[in-house]
């Protein structure tokens, strides 16, 4: 063999090296994918982690609930954040695939019904709110504000939050054909900001900080039960706690099997003190006793 041909089975060789290790390196980066509810509060919480274990590298991305846990079946992420309870289908898809989901609650979310800061409803009932998803009730002098069409803001199908509305909302009927279907919460929340006569439903964490000042523009819906019952915010931990917040959800992470090595350490900092400190400071809430044992029996 010549020199030439030596020169270039070393390029080869030494470029192939280069891709194993690239993507060696890919593999051991931890990857989360899923909710846009929890992208941003799950990015932070993987800074600080990082932080702290320089390293265990960790990858954070969005796509909705349904994408997380696909690529969780697929075995295309280790951790799959989601806004909703994994379905049955999906968990009979994931057996198939030999996979079997560990689901953890990471963060609790009172999920906020918005309006445009100048519109004059406070508060709506379940059963309001519905019907005017469903699009039944299509003006908001119907509900007590002012002659004008109601403009609607709701998610994708593929977004967690979509389903938990739907499922706890709508009674599982349709939404309607002329909802504005947005990739995020925070597009959900530029639209009812722009929007004098709009309505959203968005996580906590996007409306509102730590202190409950809400951002500017909109207003946080109370909602109650039915005509009977008394209204409650999502801003009031206590509310959301009890139930008496009717539109109160956990927020969850899937692994595939029982969680181990830096997936399970990094899971394990965000049920710490420290890392539920950051789910407040995000605006959401952290996990009460409930939770925590269902948690630590998964984790045993």
């Amino acid at each position: 063999m010549n020199i030439r041909k030596l020169l270039l089975v070393g390029l080869l060789c030494s470029g192939l090296m280069v891709s194993v290790s690239t993507i060696s390196a890919q593999r051991k980066m931890m990857q989360i994918k899923g909710s846009d509810t929890l992208v941003n509060l799950v990015q932070v919480l993987a800074e600080a982690y990082m932080e702290k274990n320089p390293k265990n590298p960790i990858a954070v991305l969005g796509g909705g609930s349904g994408t997380g846990i696909a690529a969780l079946i697929n075995g295309t992420c280790d951790i799959a954040n989601h806004s909703r309870a994994v379905k049955e289908k999906e968990i009979k898809m994931a057996e198939d695939n030999g996979v079997t989901p560990y689901t953890f609650v990471i963060a609790v979310d009172g999920l906020s019904v918005i309006v445009n800061d100048d519109n004059p409803v406070f508060q709506l009932t379940i059963d309001q709110i519905g019907a005017m998803f469903r699009g039944e009730i299509k003006n908001w002098k119907e509900v007590g504000g002012p002659d004008k069409a109601i403009s609607l803001y709701g998610r994708q199908s593929n977004s967690g939050t979509y389903v938990f509305f739907q499922e706890h909302v709508l009674g599982n009927q349709n939404y309607s054909a002329y909802m504005k279907r947005m990739n995020g919460n925070a597009q959900i929340v530029e639209g009812v900001t722009a929007d004098k006569f709009g309505v959203g439903y968005v996580g906590v964490g996007y409306v509102a900080d730590a202190q409950g000042k809400v951002k500017k523009g909109i207003k946080i819906l109370k909602v109650s039960k039915d005509a009977n019952s008394p209204a409650y915010s999502p801003l009031n931990k206590a509310s959301v706690d009890s139930g008496d917040y009717p539109i109160a959800r956990g927020l969850f992470q899937s692994t595939a099997g029982v969680p181990k090595g830096d997936v399970l350490d990094f899971i394990q900092f965000e049920l710490s003190p420290e890392g539920q400190k950051i789910v407040e400071k995000e605006g959401f809430f952290p996990i009460g006793p409930r939770y925590q044992e269902e948690n630590r029996k998964k984790l045993k």
